[in-house]
């Protein structure tokens, strides 16, 4: 078995390839001096690797890959841009494909907050209108990493369900397709709001969902744990266990919606792990208990993991991988119970992705 995992960083792309996921061998980078703000492979048709960079020079965009890095491919056009004159795309936060059911469908999500869905793999785009002209719009903030959709996850069944998550702005949900859109937020607290139960405004830095509970979603909030069980109508609180509900990371097992991951960080003025002990936290019954995990992590960690820079891959025992701000990547070849360095001292990790390279 090879993995290789893709960690987009604000100076560029590395990739890491490994037969037994503890020893490594590390290149790059690939996009120098782009921000990298997400990865993704596909594995629907080969294994397609796409990444949202942002060059100073020539802005943000969308490149793909369809021999892991060796060659890119980019439109000689912007493939995501804003047909109303009051917006600029300023990043992609988020690149995510369909089901197996849509072939050739991948979803961005962008800052400023907006939803752009492509159907040939991921060389153009296409504006969604129907959440960018959804009335709660003029009233969503930027967070402190701006005003953006980071988080998309479509329904493993019904390709017209779907659940996009900003900050700030919370958990959204269609039903048809992207046309219409419903704030999904009841449960989920906004401690910042003069409300604290508001129907919308909530700064969710993360959900997941495992595709064999489709009603089933978990999410990390700027200060919070959540559970759905019912499609994300209604949310409650999981965080009973954890040494802080502050984080930015919350990935689910892939064979096992009960099993999660998150890296629970202190709160605002002090994004590290308590103590700077480096920590995984994982949960085998789907938040009800905590285990902290850190054979082979360091216990003087002063430095965060973002939304995007925490994955799995999809063997039998899935690996699990995290970046940190400070350029250090893990690897646990074995769902958490040990882990090894991938790499050191790369630029700050904004996004980590695995997968098993098909034989």
């Amino acid at each position: 078995m090879t993995v290789v995992v893709a960690i987009g960083t604000r100076k560029g792309l590395w990739l890491a390839r490994s037969e037994d996921r503890v020893s490594w061998q590390v290149d790059g980078p690939h996009h120098a001096m782009q921000e990298v703000y997400a990865v993704a492979f596909d594995a629907r048709a080969g294994l397609r690797l796409l990444a949202g960079v942002s060059s100073p020079h020539f802005g943000p965009g969308v490149s793909t890959s369809d021999d892991l890095g060796a060659t890119w491919e980019e439109s000689p056009t912007p493939p995501i841009a804003f047909p109303v004159d009051d917006a600029a795309l300023e990043r992609v936060w988020q690149l995510q494909p369909g089901p197996a059911t849509q072939p050739g469908v991948v979803w961005a999500g962008t800052q400023p907050s907006a939803l752009f869905k492509s159907s040939d793999g991921g060389r153009s785009f296409e504006f969604v209108e129907g959440l960018w002209n959804h009335p709660h719009r003029p009233e969503w903030e930027a967070g402190f990493g701006g005003q953006a959709v980071h988080t998309i996850v479509p329904d493993p069944v019904d390709p017209d369900r779907m659940l996009v998550a900003m900050s700030t702005g919370g958990v959204y949900r269609t039903a048809d397709g992207g046309k219409s859109w419903e704030a999904r937020n009841k449960g989920i607290k906004a401690y910042f709001l003069p409300d604290p139960w508001p129907e919308f405004g909530q700064c969710v830095h993360k959900v997941a969902q495992h595709p064999a509970s489709p009603s089933r979603f978990y999410a990390q909030n700027h200060h919070g744990v959540y559970r759905s069980d019912d499609g994300g109508d209604t949310w409650q609180s999981i965080a009973a266990g954890l040494p802080t509900d502050f984080g930015f990371a919350m990935v689910v097992h892939p064979h096992d919606p009960d099993t999660i991951f998150t890296f629970p960080i202190e709160a605002d003025g002090r994004r590290f792990p308590p103590e700077g002990k480096c920590r995984v936290y994982r949960s085998q019954d789907a938040g009800v208990t905590w285990q902290a995990l850190g054979e082979g992590l360091p216990d003087d960690f002063w430095t965060a993991v973002m939304r995007d820079a925490m994955c799995t891959d999809d063997a039998e025992v899935p690996g699990v991988y995290f970046g940190s701000r400070s350029g250090e990547v893990y690897a646990s070849p074995d769902a958490g119970e040990t882990w090894h360095r991938v790499a050191a001292h790369l630029p700050d990790v904004t996004s980590v992705r695995a997968a098993v390279i098909p034989t």
